[in-house]
């Protein structure tokens, strides 16, 4: 299963991943208009893969099986006071 991967110029660290290259007529119009123009990240076999760097390879390949895209999200921001309190209750 291969699958291309966008970035968002719009969002930081957002990507958006598809079954072919340039082929978004599976991804909803209005994700589209907020995605912004995609921007070629890389072209990515998912065989043989055990992981991604920063998603589920099974969420993204069942999500690629049904809807055509996986949406990825940037991590949630940390919020250094809440760790560094924590770490000092300890």
């Amino acid at each position: 299963m291969l699958c291309v991967i966008y970035r968002s110029p719009k969002r930081d660290q957002t990507y958006l991943y598809v079954e072919k290259r340039d082929d978004f007529s599976r991804v909803p119009e209005e994700l589209m208009k907020s995605f912004g123009t995609p921007q070629f990240s890389m072209m990515l076999s998912l065989d043989g893969r055990k992981k991604l760097a920063s998603a589920d390879i099974e969420a993204v390949k069942e999500a690629l099986k049904q809807d055509g895209f996986y949406l990825q999200f940037p991590p949630p921001v940390e919020n250094l006071l809440n760790l560094h309190l924590s770490d000092s209750k300890k």
